[in-house]
């Protein structure tokens, strides 16, 4: 089941989230597109439960024009309805990233999902490698304040890929920034059963072929 990312069309109106690209980045990130059915804007005004949480340390400068978000993939491939660990309906998108610079390009995504409507709620951010530096955060304080937030689904969940106790969301980001093969193949079949409309996999396009083939 390969996934094969799609040329990028320009879309002037789109506005960039801001992030900072990883070290040996090259070129910017290609953005995902918001998925179907996004939900309305947050009202202005709204309450500090309806922003994405903050990762630790110093605010990230702002950078330069990124790339636009490549076309809607409407005709993804997908595995086969009934097949295990598969969300029916739910679309799949590839974001091309080199292994530590995959959880920026799932921060970026996030913002974007978030720019165009997404309650934030909505969202669950997995990884492969190293945890998520907000997740690390969140875990100092004990695990039963951390799966708490997951249990209030009121914010963006950010969790390892292989911990069972998170469970689906519409929207699911998956950031491959490390872990074996065997890793990988088990977690991407994972948060396709977890993604109820739209599942993003960050990632070296290459490698999560080649898992995705060997699997299939």
């Amino acid at each position: 089941m390969p996934l094969i990312p799609e040329e990028p069309q320009i879309h002037e109106s789109v506005p960039g989230p801001r992030a900072t690209p990883a070290a040996g980045r090259t070129a910017p990130t290609p953005r995902p597109v918001p998925g179907p059915g996004p939900r309305p804007a947050p009202p202005r005004g709204a309450p500090a439960s309806s922003v994405r949480p903050g990762k630790p340390g110093p605010a990230a400068p702002p950078r330069g024009p990124v790339a636009a978000p490549p076309a809607q993939r409407t005709n993804s491939p997908q595995p086969p309805a009934g097949e295990p660990g598969t969300a029916a309906g739910a679309q799949l998108q590839l974001i091309p990233a080199p292994a530590d610079g995959a959880v920026d390009a799932a921060d970026e995504a996030v913002d974007l999902l978030l720019d165009s409507g997404r309650a934030p709620g909505e969202i669950l951010v997995l990884t492969t490698g190293e945890i998520h530096p907000w997740a690390a955060h969140e875990l100092s304080f004990g695990e039963a304040s951390y799966w708490a937030q997951h249990n209030a689904a009121d914010d963006v969940f950010y969790a390892d890929a292989a911990a069972e106790r998170a469970t689906g969301r519409p929207v699911v980001v998956v950031a491959v920034n490390g872990g074996s093969d065997e890793v990988t193949a088990q977690a991407l079949p994972a948060a396709m059963a977890r993604a109820g409309a739209l599942l993003i996999v960050c990632g070296d396009p290459q490698r999560i072929n080649a898992v995705l083939g060997a699997n299939a």
